[in-house]
Parts: C-alpha cells; sequence; structure tokens
C-alpha cells in the first residue's frame, strides 16, 4: 500500500509518501514547509494567517512530488482532520476531498494526535537512488504501550490496547507542557518557539537553583496542570526584578553594558534550567506512576516536546530502573514536530482496517478526541 498524507493542524504545511513492502514502512517523500519564522514577529502562531500560508504552499509542494495529474500510484489518502486550528485544518481536510474525490481514492481521516503515537514506528527513509537507505533500528512497541503525548496543545497520557484502541488515563487541565516552555520563554525574553530556546539557555544553567513547583505531582490521579508553574516563574522574575539581589546577578552574567540592553538575561540559564527541569520531573513522575498502575509493556514519548533531550533521557533511565523488561520509543527527532509522515503512517493503519471516511461530508473537527 502506498499513501499520501497532509497535515495542516498549525503553523506547518506537510506532505508525505509512506508505503508498506512485507511489513516494512518505507518514507518515499517527506516535504515540509515550516511557518516558525512568519508568527515569530506575533509570538505565536495566528490561525488565519497559518490558513493563508497552508493555502499558498500545498499546491506547490504537491507538485514538487511529481504524483501523476491522475494520482495513479497513490492507492489511499490520509489527512489530519483534528484537533488543531479550524482554519488551518480546513484548508488541508478540503484538499485531501478534492484529490480523494478526482482522483477515485478511498479517503482517511486522522486524528493529529494518533499520528504523533504512530511516529514511533519503524520507519525506512529511502535514500536517492545509488545509495543504501536509512534504518530506524528500533523494535516496534509491545501492546499494552502507554503513550506520553506531549507537545504544544496536548499533554496526555494514554493506554493503547492495540491497533486503534486507546484509553485516556490523564491529560492537562489547564495549559499543555508546550505551551507552558512557549509561555515562559516570552516571559524571559526569548524568542519564539520558546521550547527549543528554553532547552539551550537550561544548558549553561543550574537545574536545582530555584525550587519550582512539580504540579499536581501528589494529587492521586494522572492529570497534569502547568499554570501555576508558569505563574511561579513570572513571580520569581518580579521579584528578582526589583530586588538588589537580581540586578548584581545580572551584571555578573553579562557585564554593565550588557545588563542596560537586555534587562532580563542575567540568570536566564538558571531559570530555564530549573523550570525545565520541574516539567520533565513532572512528566516523569505522572508516567511512572502510570507504568505502576497499568503495567505497559512499552512506553512511548511523542509530540513536539518529545524533542527534549532531558526529557528523553530521564524518561528513558527511570523506566529502565523500574522495569528494564519494558521498552521505551521516542520518534527520530525530525518525526517530533507536526509532519505528514506520521499522519500517513497512521492512515496507513487505518486503511488496513477499512477504516474510510466519505469526502463530501468529512469535516475539520479542531476539538477531535482520540479517546
Amino acid at each position: 500500500m502506498r499513501i499520501l498524507g497532509i497535515e495542516t493542524s498549525c503553523d506547518e504545511t506537510a506532505l508525505a509518501i509512506v508505503s508498506e513492502h512485507d511489513g516494512r514502512f518505507v518514507i518515499e517523500q517527506n516535504i515540509l514547509a515550516s511557518q516558525a519564522k512568519t508568527h515569530a514577529k506575533y509570538g505565536g502562531v495566528v490561525p488565519e494567517v497559518a490558513a493563508r500560508e497552508h493555502a499558498a504552499l500545498l499546491f506547490p509542494l504537491l507538485y514538487q512530488m511529481d504524483i501523476a495529474r491522475d494520482g495513479k500510484g497513490i492507492d489511499a489518502i490520509a489527512v489530519t482532520a483534528g484537533p488543531g486550528l479550524v482554519p488551518a485544518l480546513r484548508i488541508g481536510v478540503e484538499l485531501a476531498k478534492t484529490l480523494a474525490w478526482s482522483w477515485h481514492k478511498p479517503l482517511v481521516a486522522v486524528n493529529h494526535l494518533e499520528g504523533h503515537v504512530y511516529s514511533v514506528w519503524s520507519l525506512e527513509f529511502q535514500a536517492p537512488s545509488g545509495a543504501s537507505n536509512r534504518h530506524e533500528a528500533h523494535l516496534n512497541p509491545v501492546f499494552p504501550a502507554l503513550c506520553l503525548l506531549v507537545s504544544g496543545g496536548h499533554t496526555e497520557l494514554i493506554l493503547m490496547h492495540g491497533h486503534g484502541q486507546y484509553e485516556l488515563l490523564g491529560m492537562t487541565r489547564d495549559d499543555a507542557a508546550g505551551e507552558a516552555f512557549d509561555k515562559v520563554a516570552k516571559l524571559l525574553g526569548l524568542p519564539y518557539p520558546g521550547g527549543p530556546e528554553i532547552s539551550r539557555a537550561a544548558e549553561k544553567g543550574n537545574p536545582h537553583a530555584i525550587d519550582f513547583p512539580r504540579p499536581m505531582i501528589k494529587s492521586g490521579d494522572l492529570d497534569f496542570s502547568f499554570a501555576g508553574l508558569k505563574t511561579a516563574v513570572r513571580v520569581f522574575l518580579a521579584r528578582k526584578e526589583s530586588g538588589q539581589n537580581f540586578a548584581r546577578l545580572r551584571r555578573a552574567s553579562v557585564g554593565q553594558a550588557g545588563a542596560k540592553k537586555c534587562p532580563l538575561l542575567g540568570g536566564v540559564s538558571d531559570i530555564a534550567a530549573s523550570f525545565q527541569q520541574a516539567v520533565v520531573d513532572t512528566l516523569v513522575g505522572k508516567t511512572l506512576q502510570a507504568v505502576g498502575q497499568v503495567y505497559p509493556r512499552s512506553v512511548i514519548l511523542s509530540g513536539g516536546v518529545s524533542a527534549n533531550g532531558l526529557l528523553r533521557k530521564t524518561l528513558k533511565d527511570k523506566l529502565h530502573d523500574v522495569d528494564p523488561a519494558i521498552t521505551f520509543h521516542a520518534p527520530d527527532l525530525s518525526l517530533t514536530g507536526d509532519n505528514a509522515v506520521m499522519i500517513a503512517l497512521a492512515g496507513l493503519f487505518k486503511a488496513k482496517r477499512g477504516e474510510f471516511c466519505d469526502p463530501l461530508t468529512l469535516v475539520a473537527d479542531p476539538n477531535l478526541r482520540l479517546a
């Protein structure tokens, strides 16, 4: 089977072709156009701007893939139907419906979160002619599999009983972890997107310098909350900014001239490192609680925040300490963010189960639930 994937849930315009050959999944094409620079000046994603960018980019990217005008060689089309920003989602959904109708191809509606879950499945990257393929040499997850899905819009613990069988164990009650990273980065005067900037700043900081709270770590359930942690950072900054100690720290960090140019720069590394540690401790702590309750055979870390090196290493190490028999899975770094490869792969599994939809009735659902 050879499937075309389309992803436009937020600010990444992505197309991919994934095929299956004797149980092997191959990425034949993977094209992505990021809008990060476009939205950076706004400090976040503007839905209407994202939709206009998708509309301008999708057809040039589709032509770049050099697919036959009648869709020959494509067996099915998979598209992100939700959740996400509804103006952005609609652009991808309408393109997929149009192609499915005109090419007479079956259409698969994919939940964006399900795509992130499937981003850890073993894939081969098709290399240019004459070169050898790069193979991702890791085993696929074994069911039941516990998934910690962490992104800018979602923080959820999901138990996967089998392909297409999901049980929601816990979710954030307010801000998602990725959203908290972006908001704290803004408080620190760091550029958007904030997650990678926080991680870079944290490399030079002391993660134990500031004792930020670990929200809901002892709540007795598997839910998350990061709004209070963000507020704790803001309160800390306000107190330090008004005190002489913070001024001295600022001068010591960047010098007198630097402190005048960037009043929040001093001490940013310690704040970023301490904040990042609090988020990682919370995510890992809750995941280990879930492990002790549902006894999974595999643990999956996915979503945009799965690119965070500290989170990957801490979860993998702690999981091994708890039970070395539980396998740990995280996506290739190139597949941690929003991409069409994961949508095509999730769509391929749905197509194999015959889960197709009517292109005349499919609508984008910004609140689509996985479980």
